[in-house]
Parts: C-alpha cells; sequence; structure tokens
C-alpha cells in the first residue's frame, strides 16, 4: 500500500509539473504575440497594416474608389484583427518553439531529429502559401472579377466582408501548402505506403478540385489556382517521402538503439 500511494504521488506531481510547464509555454507564446502586437500596433500602425492587406482589392477598382465600412465600429475592428493577424505570422517561430519544447523532453533522438526540420519546414510553406495567395491569386482573381463588373455598378467591398474572405483564403492556401509535410508524415510514421500514395494520384486530382470547389470563390480562375498548386505539392511530397522512406529494419533498429536515450 505505501509502495502504491508514493507511486500515486509521484504520478500525480508529474502531472501537476506538467501542467505548469503548459502554462509557462503557453505564457510564452502569448506575450511574444501580445507584444509583436504591440509594437506593430504603434508602428506602423493598424491602419497602414490594413491598408497593405487592402491593396491587391483596391488595385482592382476603379481609379478613386474606396472601401466602405458599415458598422459603427468596423474601421476600428477591422485594422486591429488584421494587427492580430500579422502579430501572430510574425511571433509564428516564437509560438512553434514553445511547442517543440514543451513536447521535446518526451521524444526518441531519432524523433527530435525529424520532428524540427518539419516544424520548421512546415512554417515556411504556411508562409510560402499565404505569400503566393496575397501575391499572386488576390490581383489575380480580382483582376478576373473587376472584368466582369457591369458598368452600370460602381463596387464597393465592405472591409468587414473583405477581412473574412481574406482570412478564409489564407488558410485555404496556407493549409495546402501543407501538403508535402502530411505525405512525409504518413509515409516516415508507416500509416500508408510510398506506393500507395503514388497509386492514388488519380483521386487527389479530382479531390483537389473539389476541395477547390468549396473553399474558394465560385469563379474558375481561384479554383485552378488552388487546385493545380495543391497537386504539385502532392509530388512534391511524393519526392520528399522518398527521400526519408525508411529502409526495412532500419526504424527497428534505431528504435532499439534510443530507447534508453529518451530524455
Amino acid at each position: 500500500m505505501t509502495q502504491d500511494a508514493s507511486q500515486e504521488d509521484g504520478q500525480q506531481e508529474s502531472f501537476i509539473s506538467h501542467l505548469v510547464e503548459l502554462r509557462t509555454r503557453l505564457l510564452r507564446a502569448v506575450g511574444a504575440v501580445v507584444a509583436v502586437f504591440i509594437i506593430l500596433f504603434i508602428y506602423p500602425g493598424a491602419s497602414a497594416i490594413y491598408d497593405v492587406l487592402a491593396q491587391p482589392m483596391l488595385a482592382s477598382l476603379p481609379q478613386g474608389t474606396r472601401m466602405i465600412a458599415t458598422g459603427v465600429i468596423t474601421p476600428f475592428m477591422v485594422p486591429v484583427k488584421v494587427t492580430m493577424m500579422a502579430a501572430f505570422i510574425v511571433a509564428l517561430p516564437v509560438v512553434l518553439y514553445q511547442a517543440w519544447a514543451f513536447v521535446a523532453p518526451g521524444l526518441y533522438k531519432h524523433e527530435k531529429r525529424l520532428a524540427l526540420p518539419l516544424i520548421i519546414s512546415s512554417t515556411l510553406l504556411f508562409i510560402a502559401g499565404m505569400a503566393f495567395c496575397y501575391f499572386v491569386v488576390f490581383r489575380t482573381v480580382f483582376h478576373f472579377i473587376a472584368t466582369f463588373a457591369p458598368q452600370s455598378i460602381t463596387p464597393a467591398p465592405d472591409i468587414e466582408a473583405y477581412l473574412s474572405f481574406v482570412m478564409t483564403m489564407f488558410m485555404a492556401f496556407g493549409i495546402t501548402f501543407e501538403v508535402p509535410v502530411a505525405v512525409v508524415l504518413l509515409v516516415r510514421m508507416g500509416v500508408v505506403e510510398l506506393s500507395k500514395l503514388k497509386s492514388a494520384r488519380g483521386y487527389v486530382v479530382v479531390g483537389a478540385f473539389i476541395i477547390a470547389a468549396v473553399v474558394t470563390p465560385p469563379d474558375v480562375v481561384s479554383q485552378f489556382m488552388l487546385a493545380v498548386p495543391l497537386c504539385l505539392l502532392y509530388e512534391l511530397g511524393l519526392i520528399c517521402a522518398r527521400m526519408v522512406t525508411p529502409k526495412p529494419g532500419a526504424d527497428e533498429a534505431v528504435n532499439d538503439g534510443s530507447l534508453t536515450e529518451r530524455h
């Protein structure tokens, strides 16, 4: 009974220590985002950051036309939300490092060697997806839509609706650019064999266009600009997965050698 009680106390203390560690990491991550938000809010300012985000739309509108705000506090809240989004992106390396620092002690050495490159690559790919959306997709789609606008109307998009659209597209393209990481993880963890993923190319193409039709506006241009990169990134994931595919018996040797090296 004494041994069981002491073991239970040890498990409880370990659980509490993990909660304290999690709280510390969360506070540091939130603190980094808040600190960057304060800096960006002061300079260059929330309004300037929103103006940058609105440039693709403004470039497609008739000269002299501006966006509108229908809500009472919308002119204040929308730029603040945009600044918070920018702060999260800037502080993303710190946020991911805190997540990595929390889970790293429970990983084997070979798992740490795989996890850190995946965290870095997934961050860069997500940002690349957002950049592709901003510099290529927005300008192309907005120009395409503007050419179909009747001459009898004057487009004046609402800034809150524009922010909602931008956030949806950023998430769609950011997640799409994570496809290579997902493919590598599936193969490296043994969930799916590389040969099966190669044979599923046709289904991936069909699925890519279905996903693009659901998450993008109802125009052909934006659907193609999401579906085509998704297919190409899937192929890139297959190439990268081929490089990290373990040889037969390699995983067993690594696991046996690292059972005593866990930190």
